[in-house]
């Protein structure tokens, strides 16, 4: 059973959250992405980790508004979070998404929002080199696997090693691009890009990424970033690569490969 438990239910049974799950617009909205969610959840849940979701009370933390300019709606959406965080006195913070990541821990104090923020990347690598994930059946070993780095996770806050651990303990073979870590390329997608047309130039900056990545002929693309993970899809499917290279996230690949 996948149950996601939801903070104003704890709280109104006296219970408390070791974690809140932030689940980020994508992550509620977009369907793509919300498969990674479930897929998180299913770990969690395998884990018995005591952890709940703010559900209808979380906003958006209002960093596509900031990245756009809009000051003002990202001040009005970040000070609505901070209280609803304060009010459940919530110290720690998980999310699958690097921009909510990097807004919540780094542009959230500065509201009064101070919390231990974890990227799920960072989550599961933590669980792993406890003994507490273990990864079963080895439905990975001897794939392909290559890694696109997330900017807003890697050059934005230097999380390089997290995702390349949880790759890692699939005992599937991790293939570097040449572009990879402080000079991997951008999807396309981060500083809202994601909302607004293409810059000029000859080629989609999507489509320049995924022809790297595929360079160096993987199984699978693994992800870390729902935006990342749109982006990259959109790329294999343009190079008619999808019935042959997989486009996943770290959370589906542990999911999977624990039947889950």
């Amino acid at each position: 059973m996948n149950s996601v438990p939801v903070m104003s239910d704890l709280v109104a049974a006296g219970k408390t959250p070791d974690v809140v799950f932030w689940i980020g617009c994508a992550g509620s909205f977009d369907q793509r992405a919300q498969r990674v969610t479930i897929a998180f959840t299913k770990i969690l849940n395998q884990l018995n980790t005591n952890f709940a979701v703010l559900g209808t009370e979380e906003a958006c933390t209002g960093d596509p508004a900031r990245r756009a300019g809009n000051e003002f709606v990202f001040q009005m959406l970040a000070q609505q979070n901070v209280a609803t965080l304060n009010n459940y006195g919530v110290k720690k913070i998980v999310t699958t998404c690097p921009h909510c990541f990097n807004t919540l821990k780094n542009e959230y104090p500065a509201l009064g929002g101070n919390y231990e923020v974890l990227h799920h990347s960072q989550f599961l690598q933590q669980l792993i080199n406890e003994g507490k994930l273990k990864v079963e059946g080895g439905a990975y070993k001897g794939k392909r696997i290559t890694y696109h780095d997330s900017c807003y996770l890697g050059r934005a806050n230097d999380v390089y090693e997290a995702p390349r651990t949880v790759i890692e303990a699939l005992d599937a073979d991790l293939v570097e691009v040449n572009k990879c870590r402080t000079n991997g390329l951008c999807c396309g997608a981060g500083g809202s890009q994601m909302f607004k047309e293409d810059e000029p130039g000859n080629q989609r900056i999507n489509i320049k990424r995924t022809d790297q990545l595929i360079e160096v002929m993987p199984d699978m693309i693994a992800v870390a970033c729902p935006f990342c993970n749109t982006m990259i899809t959109d790329g294999v499917k343009n190079e008619d690569k999808q019935d042959d290279i997989k486009v996943l996230d770290i959370a589906e690949l542990i999911a999977n490969a624990n039947g889950l």
